[in-house]
């Protein structure tokens, strides 16, 4: 690390603390799950601020009226207690929210979007002035200054992670999310989607894949057109938006809607995409009137299967997949079965990477499953390759995580993006298409290689499996006694 980069990522992280310390002594604000959202709302205005003043040198006319400008407001140190309270409250933020533009693209519209769930709870004008002036010191005019903030805030966005792991909200590993996206091979010109983009991890990670390619400003212009996300929640929306300006996308193409309704109601080859990269939420139940939009035989309130069926849709001929799937999607009859009929149908599911137990802790003790998928016509045949803990581990925990390099034999048995040269191993099997057929499309398929171990396993570790097992079985049965109440409803 350079030294310039060390006094840098010091004197910002001084920042942030001073920051955080300033809103731990407000008495509006409870933890994290408030002080985040603030700090990254006021953060986008300070980043945006730095945008405006570039469109200004070119000419451009400013997208916020000067009245409402981060530089007429927040530099004025003599602007603060209850006034300056009033004018947030009552004025700039009512102001930002009703932003809006009948051109697609334009900012206006990802200003209000941002501005539509923010509400200051911030109590003490005093301290919210003290708050502007820590944010002011962040220079976002300086490159370094930016690449610095986006590290320190994806530091941030993990202990927003953690403290909203009770709240049913499920975040993708950076190790996982870069071993899909480099998986996947993306190539400049295509369109990439995320449709539960949450924070933005997954297009953070194909930006910063593609974007060292992407030379000239009209092919970075396409580039960052074509990253494209969908997320329902408010908040994770505007932390996704300032997480994808700090890492260099001033503009993000994100929208803040339900992705399912999205998806299905505008299916039509033009909205269409070449690439899908996804954690999508599951365990979940979604409203009926979401269910019933698909197509009848598939209506079902399990989160997972419905997003499965609607990413087939939502690729183009040719398109390919990374999407992120618990165990129990894998296996049962019903609605899941018809949708893991029509996945093997229509595209070449050729690779399913099983991940071990507490990849996703502390979120949910579930082992899930990478599927990478290519709507090339039906599968024949679907390679399984098992990563494993490193030796003497039995699995991960949220001070343990799973690291990037425990993916790096899977890389390499992969055979590049024509998967050229795969060969059964103690980690990696092959299955026909006929076989899973026979088992009522059945993808929950064990590693036939390992089976002779089982003797030589602790009990401890196949107890640890087997309540795993248990829960998923327990889940399944609690998706099928929903869908058989959906049923009875409807008749």
């Amino acid at each position: 690390m350079k030294k310039q980069d060390f006094t840098s990522r010091a004197r910002l992280s001084a920042v942030i603390k001073s920051a955080r310390d300033i809103m731990r002594k407000d008495a509006g604000l409870n933890g994290d799950l408030d002080r985040l959202p603030l700090l990254s709302w006021l953060l986008f205005l300070r980043a945006f601020d730095a945008l405006e003043q570039e469109r200004e040198i070119t000419g451009e006319e400013p997208i916020i009226k000067p009245d409402y400008q981060w530089r007429a407001w927040a530099d004025d140190e003599t602007f603060t207690g209850e006034a300056l309270l009033n004018f947030v409250n009552n004025s700039l933020v009512p102001y930002l929210r009703g932003l809006s533009s009948d051109e697609s693209g334009d900012a206006r519209n990802v200003l209000g979007q941002v501005f539509s769930g923010v509400q200051n709870r911030m109590l003490s004008g005093y301290l919210f002035r003290d708050l502007v002036n820590q944010i002011r010191k962040i220079n976002f005019s300086s490159s370094d200054d930016i690449h610095t903030m986006a590290f320190l805030y994806e530091s941030l966005l993990k202990e927003m992670r953690d403290a909203a792991g009770d709240s049913g909200e499920f975040y993708t590993p950076r190790p996982v999310i870069r071993f899909m996206v480099e998986q996947t091979f993306l190539k400049l010109g295509e369109s990439i989607l995320d449709p539960a983009c949450g924070t933005g991890g997954f297009l953070v990670e194909a930006y910063a894949e593609l974007s060292p390619q992407a030379t000239g400003r009209i092919v970075q212009q396409r580039l960052i057109h074509d990253l494209r996300g969908i997320e329902k929640k408010p908040l994770p929306y505007l932390l996704c938006i300032m997480n994808l300006i700090l890492h260099g996308i001033p503009s993000p193409n994100i929208l803040n809607d339900n992705a399912l309704r999205v998806m299905i109601e505008d299916a039509s080859p033009d909205t269409q995409v070449h690439v899908i990269v996804t954690n999508p939420p599951f365990g979940g139940e979604e409203e009926a009137s979401i269910a019933k939009g698909f197509p009848a035989g598939y209506q079902t309130p399990e989160t997972a299967w419905l997003f499965l069926h609607a990413v087939i849709r939502k690729l183009k001929p040719g398109g390919r997949c990374a999407i992120v799937l618990p165990n129990s999607a894998l296996f049962g009859e019903g609605i899941g079965a018809k949708i893991r009929k029509k996945l093997l149908t229509e595209c070449d599911l050729h690779t399913i990477v099983r991940l071990p137990q507490g990849v996703f802790t502390p979120y949910t003790p579930i082992p899930a499953n990478l599927l990478f998928f290519n709507k090339t016509g039906p599968t024949e045949q679907i390679w399984f390759y098992e990563v494993t803990p490193p030796e003497g581990r039995k699995g991960y925990a949220k001070t343990k995580p799973i690291r990037y390099e425990e993916f790096a034999e899977c890389a390499d048995w992969w055979g590049g993006k024509e998967r050229e040269g795969r060969v059964s191993t103690a980690r990696s099997w092959q299955v026909s298409i006929d076989d899973v057929v026979s088992s009522g499309y059945n993808l929950d398929i064990n590693n036939p290689n390992a089976l002779q171990n089982i003797d030589h396993r602790s009990p401890d570790e196949l107890l640890g499996e087997l309540i795993a097992t248990e829960q998923e079985m327990l889940n399944l049965l609690t998706s099928l006694q929903r869908e058989l109440g959906a049923t009875d409803v409807s008749s």
